[in-house]
């Protein structure tokens, strides 16, 4: 244990082995994982707006709501404030106790009570100055906490208010991490900034005012211009030694990805042989990561025999200046003492200043990326007068209209163009046509996820844009081409659309998805969890409960986008048959690739560069001898046998 403590000792408190222990005073650095700390440090060279980043952070913990909010900050601040005063105060009565114990030889006892009681009160008044930031971190964490809490939330709920584009184009992984991050910067800096860094800048002050005051006014000047010095030295080095770290973290990261990768994808790594590749990419990556650790670590030491040196070059101006005081009869011997006791406690918050300013210049721009992510404005929110949707007045389905709507992807150099479409309530309208044609475009536009750039979609007379999004998803259901589930149970996925369901309600949808004998047949049954994204079940499986989730929601609008692309002939018709009976009593709009899925629809519209170029029923179309024949010809042709 020893020959541990000495190690830590010599690494310093910058060390990536001690950063947690030696920030444990400031509630630890925020939790990041490596590949998230490497995105992180990548950008700690750029500037960041840090008045700006203070508002938000003041905004937030007095929204937080935290039981107790206004004492707690102000009992808070002042504990703070107040510990950092003893701790000034505290060498000045030891200081006048050994003073006591010098001066009186000739009446011992009297000397040994008044000492005593001065080293008393000393011993007091330091354990009052230690335990201060105790009981402030007891007093404040509920407030931290909510603060972090209501930042998550916040951010996590405007992230999901965003368009579908935005997701589309960012990274699931790197924007659950900006929430992450963000969040937990903002216990860091109120715990280094409003409770360490600016109360020891108090410290310096109080302690500078002290030594001017009891002693002389070089006793200040040295402890200024010792915590000047010292913090220069430690800033400029701590930016030199970004690259070092950013190297370090970037190697760190190619290793483990690269590890996880291989781990990932054993089956290709296998099925190719390539164990020795995967293998020899790992050593390699390890190779370049132990010389940046050389690299870092080197920086690291020099980052700590330059604070050394500066703390032992002004404790030894202190002792010399004090001494030549005492020798001089100006100041007594236990002066000595606290002038270098009150410039040891200002060292000990500044031993981490190095790693403090790197957390904290990261944590500023982990909260501002955070901040910048809540600025972004959602492409599609609810109007401020918008209204729910009014209760359907019979169970025939949804009235859907498509009047004029054009929409154009910016990454696209086609769209929908001038598409007007009336499904009148309880009838199935198929969407055909190849790919790129437009067909999702337009289920995104019925559901709301995109608004139209011109024209406008009604349901039972409702512009979509009139309706909150709550209730307009309340009365349509999806069932898509590749169908998502959480990481739970069949049954909390079945009944994600309707959670009050019944149990009895949740077996009824999942019959009607022909899913029954297959969860019978499961050890767990209902309660068999499905894998990440579903993935412990095949396509036709998630299909099935997709499905059955849409047909639990019971919709007055059921959207179907290749529903049963990835069945199995037999399962496929079984399916066919339930979506059949499920067509009842709601609309339908049917998005098929295989014509044979949706040869019986009340109307068939054919697609082509967004616009429509077809419509009619099936048969109608084929005797038109059109685009939809054309297809149905070449389908026909793709399964007559060889």
């Amino acid at each position: 244990m020893a020959h541990r403590l000495d190690d830590a000792r010599r690494r310093g408190p910058d060390h990536p082995a001690d950063r947690r222990s030696a920030m444990r005073g400031m509630g630890g650095p925020p939790s990041r994982g490596r590949e998230a700390t490497t995105g992180a440090i990548a950008k700690a060279d750029q500037p960041v707006r840090f008045w700006s980043a203070m508002g938000d952070l003041v905004r937030v913990v007095m929204r937080s709501d935290a039981p107790g909010l206004r004492w707690r900050v102000t009992v808070a601040l002042v504990l703070t404030l107040a510990g950092k005063m003893l701790g000034v105060l505290a060498p000045l009565m030891l200081g006048k106790a050994v003073n006591q114990l010098s001066a009186g030889q000739s009446a011992a006892v009297a000397v040994t009570w008044a000492f005593a009681g001065l080293a008393l009160g000393w011993a007091f008044v330091r354990f009052v100055s230690a335990a201060a930031p105790q009981a402030r971190d007891t007093i404040f964490t509920p407030v931290a906490q909510a603060a972090q809490n209501r930042a998550a939330v916040e951010t996590f709920a405007h992230a999901l208010s965003l368009s579908i584009d935005f997701h589309q184009s960012k990274r699931t992984g790197s924007l659950s991490r900006v929430i992450d991050r963000g969040a937990r910067s903002m216990d860091f800096l109120l715990r280094s900034l409003a409770f360490n860094l600016a109360p020891t800048g108090v410290e310096l002050i109080m302690a500078a005012v002290v030594l001017a005051k009891a002693y002389d006014w070089r006793f200040a000047a040295i402890a200024l211009g010792t915590v000047a010095v010292y913090g220069y030295l430690t800033f400029a080095i701590s930016d030199w030694r970004i690259g070092h770290r950013r190297a370090l973290n970037e190697a760190d990261a190619e290793a483990a990805g690269r590890a996880v990768d291989a781990l990932l994808n054993y089956e290709t790594v296998k099925s190719f042989g390539a164990e020795q590749r995967a293998v020899a990419g790992y050593g390699g990556a390890l190779d370049r990561y132990g010389e940046a650790q050389i690299k870092a670590t080197n920086s690291l030491n020099l980052l700590n025999m330059v604070q050394a040196a500066v703390m032992s070059v002004g404790l030894g101006g202190m002792a010399v200046l004090a001494g030549a005081e005492a020798a001089a009869g100006r100041i007594g011997p236990g002066d000595v003492t606290a002038a270098i006791l009150i410039l040891i406690n200002l060292y000990a918050p500044l031993n981490i200043l190095g790693f403090a300013y790197r957390e904290i210049r990261q944590s500023l721009i982990d909260m501002e990326a955070m901040m910048d992510l809540r600025r972004q404005s959602a492409d599609v929110a609810d109007a401020p007068d918008a209204i729910d949707l009014p209760p359907s007045a019979d169970r025939r389905g949804g009235a859907v209209a498509f009047e004029a709507v054009s929409f154009r992807h910016g990454a696209r150099s086609e769209g929908l163009a001038d598409v007007s479409l009336d499904v009148a309530p309880g009838t199935t309208v198929a969407i055909v046509g190849p790919s790129g044609a437009g067909k999702t475009t337009l289920v995104r536009l019925a559901l709301r996820m995109i608004d139209p750039q011109a024209g406008r979609i009604t349901l039972d007379g409702h512009d979509l844009r009139a309706l909150t999004q709550a209730s307009l998803r309340r009365a349509v259901a999806l069932v898509p081409q590749d169908v998502a589930l959480f990481n739970d149970t069949l049954a909390a996925n079945i009944a994600f659309a309707r959670p009050e369901a019944t149990e009895a309600e949740v077996w009824a949808a999942a019959e009607a998805a022909e899913l029954g004998e297959f969860i019978r047949n499961l050890p767990d049954g209902m309660a068999t969890k499905v894998g990440e994204r579903g993935l412990k079940l095949s396509g036709g499986e998630r299909q099935r409960v997709g499905i059955a989730r849409a047909l639990l929601a019971d919709p007055r609008v059921l959207i179907l986008d290749e529903a049963t692309s990835a069945l199995d002939s037999r399962t496929e018709a079984a399916i066919q048959a339930t979506l059949r009976k499920a067509r009842a009593g709601r609309t339908t709009l049917v998005v098929a690739h295989r014509l044979s899925t949706i040869a019986d629809a009340d109307e068939i519209m054919v697609l082509r560069r967004g616009r429509v170029v077809e419509r009619g029923r099936h048969e109608a179309l084929l005797e038109a001898g059109g685009e939809y024949a054309a297809l149905w010809r070449r389908q026909t042709r793709e399964r007559e046998p060889v």
